[in-house]
C-alpha cells in the first residue's frame, strides 16, 4: 500500500467493515486526512485555487532537493532528499510534510473547485454548505446532540445496550464488536458477514497498557472528561476514570494488532448460534437485530477469544457504566460537526497523537465531510475533468509491464516448486487491474441532503453507507466495486478479490505523469504497481488462491523457504529505529514490508522491459537506473513529527517512510551498482544477507 493508513487489502475487519466514512475521526494522523503542504521542492501549492502540476524540474526528479555530500551507501533517504529536509518546515495543521501530502492537497484544491462550484440546493453544494454554516452551527452548540444522548440514558438493560450498539454501526456510538459484508474465505464468489473486536477509543491496545502512550492516554482521559462535563454529566472526572477503567479492560482482551493481520488466525467460521453458544456474554439476538443482520448461517469471527473474552466483560460490567461509555462515544463521533468548542475540545485530544499544533480550515474539513458521504458523486466529475484517456491508457501499460515482470520473477525464483509456481502464476494471470475510475457509478438518490441540517446529514449519510454495505450480505460478490473513491491519493489489493486498484488520485505528478522519463514513472508509481501485484503473494497473499479462497497451496518446503526469508528480512526492520524508542515491528508491518522490496523490484525489471533491450540515455549525468532509484525514494520523501511516528509505529502495518525507502533498496543489487555502494556503506548488506524472497 502507497503510505497508507488504509489497511491491507481485506486483511483483518477493516475491509469488510461498514463504519460510514461520514463518521470517521476527523483530525487523526492519517496523512491522506490531513492538510496543506509546501516547501516541498514541488511546484507552488497555492491555498488560491492554483492547480499547477508538481512535477519535479524537466523530467520528473527535484535535483534540488538532494544532499549529495551524503554517501548513498550511508543514507540514501538523505542523499535523495536531504535539501528538502533542510529547508521544509511542516505546517502547524499537517502530521508530516511529503509527496504524499503535496499530492493530496493538489487533490483538495481540485475538489474545491468542484465542490463550491455544485449549486446549495444540489446534494453535493447542500452537504458543504450545511458544513460551513459556522454561524448556525455554533448557535445550536450541543443542541443537536442532546436528543442522541437521552436515547442512551433511557436504556433499561444489557439486551437494549446490546441493540443499540449493533445499531451504531450506521449512526453515531459505539460497539464492542462490529462487522459488515465481505467476501467468504471459502467461497470468494459470495458475500459473507465478518466480525471484528471493538470498544476501544483510543488506536490500538497498547495505548491502554503501555507506559510509552501514557501522555496520549492522559490526554484522552482528559478529553473524556472534557466531554462528560459538556452533556451534563454531574461528575465528569469520575465518569472518565469509569469510561477508561472499562476501556482498559477491553484492551486487556483484545488481540494484539500484529496477530489481527494474520489471516490463518482470524479466519473463524461459526453460525449465529454457535456464536451466541461460544461468546455467550453478549445479547447476540438483540445485537443482529439493531444491526439490521438476520441469523447467518456462516460469519468469519475475527478475533475469537477477544470477543468471547469482552462479551465476558461486558456481561459482568454496571449498565450505568456502559450508559456512560456510549454517551462518550456518541458524543465523540459526534464533536465535529457540533459547535467550535466540542471541535477544539476534541482537537486537543487527538494533536497529542499527531504532535499537529493547528485544526485544519475548515474548508479542507468540510471537503473531507463530502469526499467521504458523497465519494463516487464528487469522483465521477473529478474523473472526467482530471483524468483523461490517455493517462489511463498509459498507466495500463504500465500495469501490463509490471505483471509481466512479476511472471518472470515467479518463473525465475530458485526456491519454488513447479506446482506452486503453476498456481501463483495463474493467480498472477486471473488478477484484475482497475485503474482510475470505476465501470459503474454508485446511486446516491436516496440520501436526503438539508444545507441547514449538519447533523442530521451526518447521521443520514451513515445510516446511507452502512445500508449500502449491508446490501451485499449474502448476494455474489461484485468484484468490479470499488473500495476508494476515484480521487483518493492511495491504492490497494483487493485480497479475496484478487484484483487491485488504482485511483486517479494517485496518478499524478510526481508519482506519475504522462511527460516525464520513464525511468521516473516505474520508480514511483511503478514501485506502487508492483507493490499490490506482490500482496498477491506476500506473507498473507500466498495463503489465498487465484479464486480468492484461503487455503494452503504452498508445498511445505516452498513455505518453510518463504518464511526463512521473510524471518531474515524482518530482523532487519527489528533494528530500526524509528523515533527515539520506537522500534519498528516486523512481525506487524512483514506483508507490506516484503510488498515494498517486491514492488521495488518488479519495477525495476519492469522499466528495463520498457526500454526493449536499449541502453536508457544518461540525463542531467543521471544513468536510467539512478534517475529510477532516485524516483523512488523522492515519491516516498516524508518529515513527520514524532509523535505521528510514534502512532505510526504502534497501530499500522506500514513502516515508516523514511524505512520504506532504506529497508527495500539495501537488499537490492542493483542499487549497489547504479551508486557504487561498498562495504563501508552504513547499510551495506553482503550479497548473501540480502533477502531475495522474489
Amino acid at each position: 500500500m502507497k503510505n497508507f493508513f488504509a489497511g491491507a487489502a481485506g486483511l483483518a475487519l477493516a475491509a469488510a467493515l461498514a463504519a460510514a466514512p461520514a463518521l470517521a475521526k476527523g483530525d487523526g494522523v492519517a496523512k491522506t486526512l490531513l492538510a496543506e503542504a509546501d516547501g516541498s521542492g514541488a511546484a507552488p501549492a497555492a491555498d488560491d485555487g492554483s492547480l499547477k502540476a508538481l512535477t519535479f524540474g524537466t523530467w520528473g526528479v527535484d535535483l534540488g532537493a538532494r544532499d549529495t555530500s551524503v554517501n548513498p551507501g550511508d543514507d540514501f533517504d538523505k542523499y535523495a532528499n536531504g535539501g528538502w529536509f533542510a529547508r521544509t518546515e511542516i505546517p502547524a495543521d499537517q502530521a508530516s510534510a511529503g509527496v504524499d501530502y503535496d499530492v493530496y492537497n493538489l487533490t483538495q484544491r481540485q475538489l474545491r473547485q468542484l465542490v463550491t462550484g455544485a449549486a446549495a440546493t444540489s446534494q453535493v453544494g447542500g452537504l458543504y454548505h450545511s458544513f460551513m454554516d459556522e454561524a448556525r452551527i455554533d448557535a445550536l452548540g450541543a443542541k443537536p446532540l442532546m436528543a442522541d444522548i437521552a436515547t442512551v440514558e433511557a436504556i433499561k438493560d444489557r439486551g437494549e445496550m446490546a441493540r443499540f450498539m449493533g445499531a451504531s454501526q450506521g449512526t453515531f456510538g459505539a460497539s464492542i464488536v462490529g462487522g459488515g459484508p465481505y467476501a467468504d474465505s471459502a467461497d470468494p464468489t459470495m458475500n459473507i458477514l465478518w466480525l471484528g473486536q471493538g470498544g476501544l477509543g483510543l488506536p490500538d491496545r497498547d495505548y491502554y497498557l503501555n507506559d510509552a502512550f501514557k501522555a496520549q492516554r492522559d490526554a484522552y482521559r482528559a478529553y473524556v472528561a472534557r466531554t462528560m462535563k459538556m452533556i451534563g454529566n454531574p461528575a465528569p472526572e469520575k465518569a472518565a476514570d469509569t469510561i477508561l477503567a472499562f476501556e482498559t479492560e477491553v484492551a486487556k482482551a483484545s488481540w494484539a494488532i500484529a496477530d489481527r493481520r494474520d489471516i490463518g488466525k482470524i479466519n473463524n467460521p461459526m453460525s449465529s448460534i454457535e456464536l451466541a453458544a461460544y461468546a455467550p456474554g453478549l445479547d447476540w439476538n438483540a445485537w443482529f437485530a439493531g444491526a439490521s443482520i438476520g441469523p447467518q448461517k456462516r460469519i468469519i469471527v475475527n478475533e475469537n477469544t477477544a470477543i468471547r473474552d469482552i462479551a465476558a466483560l461486558y456481561a459482568k460490567t454496571p449498565l450505568d457504566t456502559l450508559k456512560l461509555w456510549q454517551e462518550f462515544h456518541v458524543a465523540d463521533n459526534a464533536a465535529n460537526y457540533l459547535s467550535k468548542d466540542w471541535v477544539d475540545s476534541r482537537f486537543e485530544y487527538t494533536k497529542a497523537l499527531s504532535g499537529v499544533s493547528e485544526l485544519r480550515p475548515r474548508w479542507k474539513r468540510g471537503l473531507q465531510l463530502v469526499d467521504g458521504s458523497l465519494g463516487e458523486l464528487v469522483g465521477e466529475e473529478y474523473a472526467k475533468r482530471y483524468f483523461p484517456a490517455s493517462a489511463k491508457a498509459k498507466m495500463e501499460t504500465l500495469v501490463a509491464n509490471l505483471k509481466l515482470s512479476m511472471g518472470d520473477r515467479i518463473r525465475n525464483n530458485d526456491w519454488m516448486a513447479p506446482e506452486t509456481k503453476t498456481a501463483a502464476l495463474a493467480k498472477l494471470d486471473k488478477m484484475d487491474v482497475m485503474v482510475g475510475y470505476p465501470d459503474k457509478w454508485r446511486d446516491y438518490s436516496g440520501l436526503k441532503v438539508d444545507p441547514t441540517d449538519l447533523y442530521g446529514n451526518v447521521k443520514r449519510s451513515a445510516a446511507f453507507e452502512y445500508a449500502y454495505a449491508l446490501s451485499d450480505l449474502d448476494k455474489p460478490v461484485d468484484r468490479k466495486k470499488w473500495a476508494m473513491n476515484p480521487q483518493e491519493v492511495n491504492a490497494y489489493n483487493g485480497f479475496l478479490e484478487n484484483k487491485i486498484v488504482f485511483p486517479a488520485g494517485i496518478l499524478q505528478a510526481p508519482y506519475f505523469s504522462e511527460s516525464v522519463d520513464d525511468a521516473v514513472n516505474y520508480g514511483a508509481i511503478g514501485a506502487v504497481i508492483g507493490h499490490e501485484i506482490s500482496h498477491g503473494f506476500d506473507d498473507q497473499g500466498r495463503k489465498v488462491d487465484a479464486n480468492g479462497a484461503v487455503r494452503d497451496w504452498w508445498t511445505t518446503a516452498d513455505a518453510k523457504r518463504f518464511d526463512d526469508q521473510a524471518k531474515g528480512f524482518g530482523a532487519q526492520y527489528a533494528t530500526y529505529e524509528a523515533a527515539p524508542g520506537a522500534f519498528i515491528n516486523p512481525d506487524l508491518t512483514m506483508g507490506e514490508n516484503i510488498a515494498d522490496l517486491a514492488g521495488l523490484e518488479v519495477a525495476y525489471d519492469a522499466y528495463h522491459r520498457a526500454l526493449g533491450g536499449k541502453d536508457a540515455p544518461v540525463i542531467d549525468g543521471l544513468t536510467g537506473d539512478q534517475r529510477f532509484f532516485l524516483a523512488f525514494a523522492q515519491a516516498w520523501r516524508d518529515k513527520a513529527r514524532e509523535d505521528a511516528i510514534k502512532t505510526q509505529v504502534a497501530s499500522n502495518e506500514h513502516s515508516p517512510a523514511r524505512w520504506r525507502i532504506i529497508g527495500p533498496l539495501r537488499n537490492v543489487d542493483a542499487w549497489y551498482k547504479a551508486f557504487n555502494v561498498t562495504p563501508a556503506a552504513k547499510y551495506y548488506l553482503k550479497p548473501a544477507d540480502r533477502t531475495r524472497i522474489w
